[in-house]
């Protein structure tokens, strides 16, 4: 045996057809395995909740040792784990091909699975998740469902707790009145044929997030696309599927995943790249679902024509050159890099992205907000969200910028939630959904 090794790091595809991967007996003893190394590491302490959580276990024992900690208090350990992958991209010694084999995140969403098999997902999560449909209502009654998730309304939000577990306080998003497919058939845009990247083509998948809570991100890529020669254009599926994974509905997500490589694959049969707007949902598309869905050609030729949005607007710039016409943004950015960005193991292209910008001034966040989807919504888990995001919003809150950004939508609220923790009379920096509206901003084209 040996610590580290200069092998590239693999993840194993999933084997959840298998009977063996719902077992409960051989579940425990690979939790027992994985968790008494983790024990005896500790590197992953400064992550997120599920390893403090786990050392407290083992240290209150009786022995001090994982064999004195009850199996059921594993629970404990899993339901803190946002499966944000940071401790097997950036901590983790024991990954494949380390004899260890670790893949705590791939662990604990095994656990989870078998909790959905033996139990069944809990009601009010799939609701959640069912992010289509939610999406699909919400907009057409966007202001009534924007006043009844705005934490002034207290009533409303107590009730919402209440029903959907849901934290009063907790920033929740809004909804747009038009889907961003509804949008682009009122705003077309002139692809730029004198551009360097003249020539590309590509799909924004829209995402969840993008269709019917905020158009503005995809309207501003696609503006800054078009200014860059690239013609666009917008579908929507299906949604990924990373609200049924965090719930461990694996067999969802695999139909979620052929589905909607199915839609793509005569776009990328014309030579279209896919662009996806949100870091979670192309890690789903470049990296889980080949892991999932193993079986399915069109999945893993989805997964090689994929590209994050900021990682496609900087290899246009590294290949071609961007357009002429940037401006200067005063007053700096302070930005956060998404964890679902870095577990994409592509570099900060968010940041490269924003020094694009002339006097670019960015002070770059490389740590877990603390949110996790869904995840840091619920009552039981918001506290905590903030607790683990504190770094962060500590960061943000001394770089004194005038723009606060994240590639995560969930994330950048949550940060500003936590910055006026520390400092309710601070001034208040504005607000970014992602670093393409700030290069549509210094384009003048939004």
């Amino acid at each position: 045996m040996r610590e580290g090794g200069l092998e590239t790091p693999f993840r194993r595809p999933l084997d959840w057809e298998n009977p063996d991967f719902y077992d409960e007996e051989k579940l425990d003893a690979e939790m027992r395995r994985v968790l008494d190394i983790c024990h005896g590491c500790r590197r992953c302490f400064n992550l997120c909740d599920s390893f403090p959580r786990l050392f407290d276990l083992v240290d209150e024992s009786p022995k001090g040792e994982l064999e004195t900690v009850a199996s059921a208090d594993f629970k404990k350990v899993v339901d803190a784990c946002t499966l944000c992958d940071m401790c097997f991209l950036t901590k983790c010694p024991y990954v494949p091909p380390h004899e260890f084999d670790l893949d705590f995140p791939h662990l604990m969403l095994r656990y989870r699975a078998v909790e959905a098999k033996k139990k069944g997902a809990a009601f009010v999560d799939r609701q959640l998740a069912d992010t289509d449909r939610n999406g699909a209502m919400a907009t057409k009654l966007a202001p009534l469902a924007n006043w009844a998730t705005d934490c002034s309304h207290t009533a409303a939000r107590n009730a919402l707790e209440k029903a959907a577990g849901l934290h009063h306080e907790a920033v929740l998003p809004k909804y747009s009145k038009k889907t961003l497919s509804a949008l682009v058939q009122e705003k077309p845009v002139e692809v730029n044929r004198d551009a360097p990247g003249f020539g590309r083509k590509a799909v924004i998948y829209a995402t969840c997030f993008g269709e019917y809570n905020d158009p503005g991100v995809g309207l501003a890529a696609r503006a800054v696309l078009a200014k860059n020669g690239v013609e666009t254009q917008i579908l929507h599926p299906h949604c990924c599927g990373m609200p049924l994974l965090e719930q461990g509905l694996v067999g969802e997500v695999a139909a979620s995943a052929r589905k909607v490589a199915e839609a793509f694959e005569p776009w990328i049969d014309k030579g279209y790249d896919i662009i996806a707007l949100v870091p979670s949902c192309a890690l789903m598309l470049k990296f889980e679902w080949p892991l999932i869905a193993t079986d399915d050609p069109r999945v893993k030729r989805l997964a090689a024509a994929t590209y994050d949005l900021s990682e496609y607007v900087v290899g246009i710039a590294r290949k071609e050159g961007l357009a002429e016409g940037l401006s200067p943004l005063e007053g700096g950015v302070a930005f956060h890099v998404a964890c679902h960005s870095r577990a994409q193991n592509i570099g900060q292209k968010g940041a490269e992205l924003l020094r694009l910008l002339p006097e670019a001034d960015v002070a770059v966040i490389e740590r877990c907000s603390g949110h996790g989807g869904a995840w840091g919504y619920k009552t039981a888990n918001f506290e905590t969200a903030l607790k683990v995001g504190k770094p962060v919003a500590r960061q943000a809150l001394s770089s004194s910028k005038s723009y606060v950004v994240s590639e995560c939508p969930l994330s950048g609220p949550h940060i500003v939630q936590g910055m006026e923790r520390l400092d309710a009379q601070a001034r208040k920096p504005e607000l970014v959904a992602h670093p393409i509206e700030l290069i549509a901003r210094a384009y003048g084209v939004t």
